[in-house]
Formats: C-alpha cells, sequence, structure tokens
C-alpha cells in the first residue's frame, strides 16, 4: 500500500513543461530579431559597459536569453504544494531557450546576407551584419551566437538549480557592475568633488565604460560588502523594527533628518552636469507626486496632468516677466507663486467638476481632452496677446531668495530650491496619506459605491485630489519657467502627462518612495522627455523602453519597484484570500454555529 502510494505521488509530481520552454524559445528569437531590427545594437555601441569586452549595444541583446530562461524555469509554488525537485533537466530547459533565442539572431544573419530590404526595415544594413558577426565571416558570426545563447541560457536555467546564497552573489555581481558603469557620469563627478580623481581613472576607461580591471575590482567588492556588512545591516533594522512605536519613530525622524542633510549637502560635491540632471529628476518628483495623490490615493485616472503643470509655467511667466506681451506687473517671484497656487487650485476645480461622476475610460478621455485644451489655447492665436502664442514668452527673471538669485546658469541652485519644494511636497503628501481625506481617497479607489454607502462625499474628495494634484503640480512648473527663463507650448505636450504616469506605476502608485525612486531610475537614467538621462545614447530609444517597462509592470508586478501595503493587497486579494482559506483562517460555509 505504502509502495502504490509513493508510486502515485511520484507520477504526480509535476515535470518540465517542454511546451512552455518552447514558447519562450521562441518568444526569444522575436524579441532577439526585433532589439536588432529597433536599432539599438548599432546605436547603443557606441557606450561601453566593459571596455573592450562588452558595450551596451550587445548587452542589448544578451540579456534576453538569459532572462527569458530565467523566467521559463520559474514556477508557482500555491500553498499546500511541494516544489519540484530541481536538476540536469532545467539545465538542459535552460540552454533551449537560449539556443531557440539567438537563432533568431542567426537567422536574421542569414536573412540580411542574402537579402535586401532595407526600403520597409532602415536598419535591415550591412553595419548591423558586421556588428552581429562580429566583424567575422558570417558562420563564425552565426555560431559565436547560437553558442553564447546557449550558455547564456544555461546560465538562467541554473538560477533555479544553484543554492539561493549563490545565486544572490551571482546577481549582486551582475546588477552592480552594470550600476556602477551605467552611473559614471555622476560616480565620476561625485569623486572628484571628494578629490578622488585617481579611483575614477583607475576604474574607468577614458573614453567610457569600466576598465576590466575595474569591473573585477567592483565585481569583488559586490561579493565582499555582503559577507562585511549584510548581517550587521539585517540586525540593525530587526533592532529598529523591534523597538516600541515611540522610539522607532524617533530613529526614524533621525534617519530622515540624516538623509536630508546629505541631500542638501551633495550638490556642493557635484559639477553642474550632474546638478542638472538631478533637478530635473527633482521637477518630476514634484509633478509625480502630485499625480500621486490623484491616481495612486484617490484613484482618478488623470491624462491631462500636464495641464496643471502648464498653467504653473504660464502664470509665473505673465507675472515674472518684463516680455509678458499683455500683462506685466513683474512681480517678485515668491508673491507670484501665491497667485500660481490660487490659479492653479481653480484650474483643478474648473477641470475637476465636469468629469467627476466619470469612471475608467471616460474619465482618462476627458482629461486627457482638457490637457489638450490648455495646451492649444496657449498655443493659439486667440490668446497670443496675452500668452504669447507659438513664441512663447521669454526673459523669464530667476528666483530672488534674498541671498542669491536662482537661475538655470546655476543647476546647484535650482537643485537646492527643487529639493525644498519636494521636501514640502513630501511632507503634505505624508500627512495627507494618513489624515481622514487620504484614507476617503483610498476608499473611493478601493470601492466609490462602499465608499459613498458608508457616508464619504465623493464628490467634494475627488474635487479635493484634483486640487491638492494641481498645486502641487503648480509648483514645478513656476519652478520650471523660472529655470529655464522662457516658456513655449512645446513644453507641454501629452507625452508628459504620459510619462509621468509610468513614473508613479513603476515606482508604485501610493507609495511617495516608490514614486521617487521611480523619477530617480527612469528619469535619471532614461531622461525626460526632452530632458537627458545618465544614458544619453537611450534618447532615442527610451519611448520604447518606456512601454516595453511599462507592459513588464502591469503584468508581472502592478504594486510597483516600492509597493505600498494597502496597493499590494488589493491587488493580490485573491491570493491573499486563497492562502488565508488553505490555512484554516477563513471559516467553511458548513461549519456549525458556536451557539
Amino acid at each position: 500500500m505504502t509502495a502504490t502510494s509513493e508510486s502515485v505521488s511520484i507520477s504526480q509530481t509535476p515535470g518540465i513543461a517542454w511546451r512552455k520552454q518552447t514558447r519562450f524559445a521562441l518568444i526569444g528569437a522575436l524579441s532577439s530579431a526585433f532589439v536588432a531590427l529597433a536599432g539599438m545594437p548599432v546605436g547603443l555601441d557606441r557606450r561601453s559597459i566593459v571596455y573592450p569586452v562588452l558595450s551596451m549595444g550587445y548587452l542589448s541583446l544578451l540579456w534576453i536569453p538569459f532572462v527569458l530562461a530565467s523566467l521559463a524555469g520559474s514556477e508557482t509554488v500555491l500553498e499546500g504544494m511541494t516544489a519540484r525537485t530541481r536538476g540536469k533537466k532545467d539545465l538542459l530547459a535552460g540552454g533551449l531557450v537560449g539556443f531557440g533565442s539567438a537563432s533568431g539572431l542567426a537567422l536574421l544573419m542569414l536573412l540580411i546576407q542574402n537579402f535586401d530590404l532595407r526600403d520597409p526595415l532602415v536598419n535591415w544594413s550591412p553595419q548591423l551584419l558586421n556588428l552581429l558577426a562580429f566583424n567575422q565571416p558570417l558562420a563564425v558570426g552565426m555560431f559565436l551566437w547560437l553558442a553564447f545563447g546557449s550558455a547564456l541560457g544555461l546560465l538562467g536555467g541554473a538560477m533555479h538549480v544553484l543554492p539561493k546564497k549563490i545565486r544572490s552573489h551571482i546577481r549582486n555581481v551582475v546588477l552592480t557592475v552594470l550600476a556602477v558603469s551605467v552611473l559614471e557620469t555622476f560616480l565620476t563627478d561625485l569623486l572628484e568633488g571628494f578629490g578622488l580623481e585617481i579611483l575614477t581613472d583607475y576604474i574607468y576607461y577614458k573614453r567610457g565604460g569600466l576598465e576590466i580591471v575595474g569591473a573585477l575590482l567592483v565585481a569583488a567588492l559586490a561579493l565582499l560588502l555582503p559577507l562585511l556588512v549584510g548581517t550587521k545591516l539585517t540586525d540593525a533594522k530587526q533592532k529598529v523594527v523591534s523597538l516600541p512605536a515611540d522610539e522607532r519613530r524617533r530613529v526614524n525622524l533621525v534617519l530622515l533628518a540624516a538623509s536630508a542633510a546629505a541631500l542638501f549637502v551633495l550638490p556642493f560635491f557635484l559639477g553642474k552636469i550632474t546638478n542638472e540632471l538631478l533637478a530635473n529628476v527633482g521637477l518630476f518628483v514634484l509633478l509625480a507626486l502630485g499625480l500621486n495623490i490623484v491616481v495612486g490615493l484617490a484613484g482618478i485616472l488623470d491624462l491631462g496632468y500636464v495641464a496643471f503643470f502648464a498653467v504653473g509655467g504660464y502664470t509665473t511667466a505673465v507675472l515674472t516677466s518684463p516680455n509678458s506681451p499683455g500683462f506685466s506687473p513683474e512681480l517678485p517671484w515668491p508673491v507670484a507663486l501665491i497667485i500660481v497656487i490660487l490659479l492653479t487650485g481653480l484650474v483643478g476645480l474648473f477641470i475637476g467638476a465636469p468629469v467627476i461622476r466619470m469612471r475608467g475610460d471616460y474619465l482618462a478621455i476627458v482629461t486627457l481632452g482638457f490637457g489638450e485644451i490648455i495646451r492649444l489655447l496657449f498655443l493659439s492665436d486667440w490668446l497670443s496677446g496675452w500668452f504669447g502664442g507659438a513664441q512663447g514668452i521669454t526673459n523669464i527673471p530667476g528666483v530672488n531668495v534674498g541671498i542669491a538669485t536662482v537661475k538655470g546658469t546655476d543647476p546647484r541652485s535650482v537643485f537646492l530650491l527643487v529639493l525644498v519644494f519636494c521636501a514640502i511636497a513630501v511632507y503634505v503628501s505624508w500627512r495627507l496619506e494618513n489624515s481622514r481625506l487620504g484614507r476617503a481617497w483610498m476608499a473611493i479607489r478601493e470601492d466609490e459605491d462602499v465608499a459613498e454607502a458608508m457616508g464619504v462625499n465623493t464628490t467634494n474628495t475627488k474635487l479635493m485630489a484634483f486640487v491638492v494634484g494641481a498645486v502641487l503640480a503648480s509648483f514645478s512648473g513656476a519652478i520650471f519657467s523660472a529655470k529655464v527663463g522662457s516658456i513655449f507650448p512645446s513644453s507641454f505636450l501629452m507625452l508628459v502627462s504620459i510619462i509621468i504616469l509610468v513614473v508613479v506605476i513603476v515606482g508604485g502608485m501610493g507609495n511617495i518612495t516608490g514614486v521617487i525612486v521611480g523619477a530617480l531610475v527612469l528619469i535619471g537614467v532614461l531622461g525626460g522627455p526632452k530632458q537627458p538621462g545618465l544614458l544619453q545614447e537611450f534618447s532615442q530609444f527610451k519611448l520604447l523602453i518606456y512601454g516595453a517597462l511599462l507592459v513588464w509592470m502591469m503584468l508581472k508586478r502592478p504594486e510597483g519597484l516600492v509597493p505600498n501595503v494597502r496597493r499590494t493587497r488589493e491587488l493580490h486579494q485573491e491570493e491573499f484570500l486563497q492562502d488565508a482559506w488553505l490555512k484554516g483562517e477563513i471559516d467553511t460555509d458548513d461549519q456549525e454555529d458556536p451557539q
């Protein structure tokens, strides 16, 4: 009887889903060919990751077999089930996915060699063929890609076979080397500010990218640092968590004050380029914090959020610039800011009132229309006597803060000003989130009908979300106009609203920390609509990357990079209920009444 039950359990143990592996291999082949024909390998080949071994162009292709093999080997283990024992077949499956992914490139090389399709496909070129073939004969290039793809797929499959600690070390090494290479501009600027130029000269190649010795040094540090400080950090975190609420609050306030002080000191050790980059990131943090209230807390999908940014910028320009065509009071910037806040709040009421009872797609389309209407009003000849039309408004003065004037020629002062307003926006968002109004917003987001039945005035509450979001966006618009010194309708395209929404979604809707992380990752690395990031080579591909990243986040991690606990429970409610039922935490219907 025992032998029979054992044989049944063995036969019911799930094996490798080879159909799934084949599907991922085909996806890898198509993805590799698509990335190649999108122009990424050629366009990004100038940027080195490790000179002369690896460039960003080759990296845009090499990640595909590894990641897809790792994804193909992942399996969901539900509560109460036993995970499958991993073995050599998983390595074979990973190698299959990697080989299939590389086959797409091998086939593409063969097609480029024998057919001319450059008319419809502009990147179908001998330059792409030479790059894919590593400047070697075609057969050699095809063999190398199949070998590299199989090896990377094998490594991706091994991520499910190797012990957890080894997988963690591999992941840390790869991500650290990539991060140090990508952050070259920022780290070089920072180390030079501390007088450590000799270190950057040793690690980085003079034309960009890590030296081989520098990459090995960074990899060694990535292995050693977790061993030296990993347990200490974990112990310190657990110690803080175990403290009483009052003491834990004091520790958090001390850490927050230390972080704020470090941020205020940091610009003095950075150059103009890095300070300019951080100032742009700060402006998008301001915008994202405002949209986070509208979308993340209240659940109102606003695709015309750039309208409030435009109103703040144009109002500041009209009130402060001597070149304002219709009305030019030339007010000081702090006085103008008060008027900007009041006017933008009224615009928030004006836009919110007609759409407040709409939901879902209808709400998104109407807000999108309002955003375009406001931009076209600023562009129109009808109001050109007030706002300058296509010519915009120029000669906008900087921000006079008493001891100095903040303007675009001094990125350090702009970043400090943006930092002050970001601190205000973070404090306001935090207080509102934990207030009665914030709980009403979250109730509306979860279920508007239930919130209304519980006594929440949904109309007034949603209008307040529009007003608060508009005011925070006006801060960014007022600083932006003073920073640039001129303002034009082309600065407020619909694309700005989309990118701010992507920042909020990727970072984590409803989470202040997540919004800041999203802005740092997306705007800091890839750049904004017209603002460069650390990877300037991605300027022509960033919209493609934004779209792909958004699709992946919606499918795999809808709660964002830094998720909000409440939001995570909403998105994964069915999983939580299923786990609770399996653990016996939910009573069954046939349970007898205790009476």
